[in-house]
């Protein structure tokens, strides 16, 4: 099968490129920029979302769509409120539309826990849980996407599948995201700094484990189906600098004003992926971290082949 992934060269995208490659598809990668992973030997298609025909052109041909490319570092969309619309609302209506043109038979969508944030109702949160409206932009832009893939489906006859995803963590992760910064302060010897008390808590997922479900979520059965793709744990953030500290090293620990607009919310159930794609994460989030680091420490986080991203070496001090 031929599969696009928008974003294929960043973060999550070029481990799902991966784990395309190692089920036997043919992945094309459609991004801003070229892959620095795949050393050229992915077929891409340079172009950027907001623009129409581009898009139509990049899409031409394939079975399938991986949709993860978004702005989604939620600094540069509080900055970037204007572009944070463009490409992950508007880029995705046009990559709908190129896909109904081009009969593409299925879309996965990439959208996030966050949207269970302040939902009311028992927990876990499962995929039938009534979602409130969001008080965050970024979560605001991806129910966007979710509610377009449903209209396209039901007018036009597309095939959609959404993935709301934990928090991913792990090698090519972006630095400024909270595992890869806390890791290069203790590297670094300085403080980590938490904001608020430090009892918020966040589901994450480890990469590698999430790409599987990525293209797990490809399967006829999926089509028209909702899948939260997350850790077994729900990790607080004292949790995520005590785990560094263990790792790499025992620095101190800084307390800040809590950020303003952060969502509470509980766990996301993932027993409906283990149910019906037979996927489950294999990573716990200390092996993770772990592992993570060991990636830093062979490669000082430079592009490099799959398997130095999946060694599982310990690093208990660097």
């Amino acid at each position: 099968m031929k599969v696009v992934v928008t974003g294929g060269s960043g973060f999550i995208g070029s481990h799902v490129v991966d784990e395309l490659i190692e089920a036997g598809h043919e992945p094309r990668i459609l991004d801003l920029v070229p892959s620095p992973w795949h050393d050229g030997n992915v077929e891409t298609v340079l172009a950027d979302l907001t623009d129409p025909a581009a898009v139509r052109e990049a899409v031409g041909g394939c079975d399938a769509i991986v949709h993860l490319a978004a702005m989604a570092d939620v600094y540069q969309v509080v900055d970037q409120p204007a572009r944070t619309d463009e490409v992950n609302v508007r880029g995705t209506f046009n990559l709908l539309e190129a896909a109904r043109h081009a009969k593409v038979q299925r879309l996965c969508y990439a959208s996030t826990i966050w949207v269970y944030g302040n939902a009311p109702g028992p927990q876990p949160h499962d995929e039938d849980t009534p979602l409130v409206l969001p008080p965050h932009l970024y979560t605001a832009t991806k129910l966007a996407g979710e509610m377009y893939c449903r209209g396209y489906e039901t007018l036009y006859g597309l095939e959609t599948t959404i993935l709301r995803f934990g928090i991913p963590y792990g090698p090519r992760a972006r630095p400024a995201a909270v595992v890869p910064a806390f890791i290069a302060k203790a590297r670094a010897g300085t403080s980590l700094t938490i904001a608020g008390d430090g009892s918020a808590t966040r589901q994450f997922v480890y990469v590698e484990d999430l790409a599987e479900g990525v293209v797990a979520a490809l399967a006829p059965a999926a089509a028209g189906r909702v899948y939260n793709l997350v850790g077994a744990e729900l990790v607080s953030v004292r949790q995520i600098a005590d785990t560094v500290r263990e790792v790499v090293a025992d620095v101190p620990v800084e307390y800040g004003p809590e950020r303003p607009a952060d969502l509470v919310f509980g766990p996301a159930s993932g027993e409906r992926a283990a149910r019906e794609l037979g996927w489950r994460p294999r990573t716990s989030f200390a092996d993770g971290v772990r592992r993570y680091v060991d990636w830093l420490t062979m490669t000082n986080g430079s592009p490099v082949a799959r398997a130095a991203s999946t060694i599982a070496a310990s690093a208990a001090a660097v």
